[in-house]
């Protein structure tokens, strides 16, 4: 039998589970409701013990993780399918206006004597980074991903270390 087995835990609602969203947290039931919340970032989340799942309905489309014994894990957007089609558009949006402007600038480079040659190389690097940026941000927005928690998570680990 393997050994990732031995330890592994059916999702049970009357248990203590590590939190999805701030991975800092703890979830565990909440009394007189069928959901949990997490003690850190205060999240709540309903429950489906049948396919072991629990879902974050603070958001639109609530977000779901399943419970694989261990950690939780395949978090999805309820209803949403990211697939090939939008990484290529993602990439796309961020490889194509930078490789126009930079090949623009490449064959059409100013004079070297102009006070702001330099203006075409900096703005072919600050296309790629600005669209970057964009899909950065729509990532961050599509999974909620709670940067503001992960900083005071971070803040109250190093005020621990200092105390110590």
């Amino acid at each position: 039998m393997p050994r990732s087995k031995i330890f592994t835990k059916p999702f049970d609602t009357h248990d203590v589970y590590p939190c999805p969203v701030c991975r800092v947290g703890k979830i565990s039931h909440i009394p007189l409701m069928e959901a949990m919340g997490c003690d850190f970032c205060h999240e709540i989340f309903t429950i489906n013990v049948e396919q072991q799942q629990i879902k974050m309905p603070s958001r639109q489309p609530p977000l779901i993780w399943r419970w694989n014994g261990l950690n939780w894990s395949e978090v999805q957007l309820e209803g949403v399918e990211l697939g090939l089609g939008y990484v290529l558009a993602a990439i796309s949006f961020v490889v194509l206006p930078t490789f126009l402007i930079g090949i623009v600038a490449y064959y059409f480079p100013p004079h070297p004597h102009d006070p702001i040659s330099w203006l075409p190389y900096i703005w072919t690097i600050f296309t790629f980074l600005s669209h970057l940026s964009i899909i950065i941000w729509i990532f961050i927005e599509i999974y909620q991903i709670p940067i503001a928690v992960y900083l005071q998570a971070l803040n109250r680990w190093r005020n621990r270390q200092m105390e110590r």
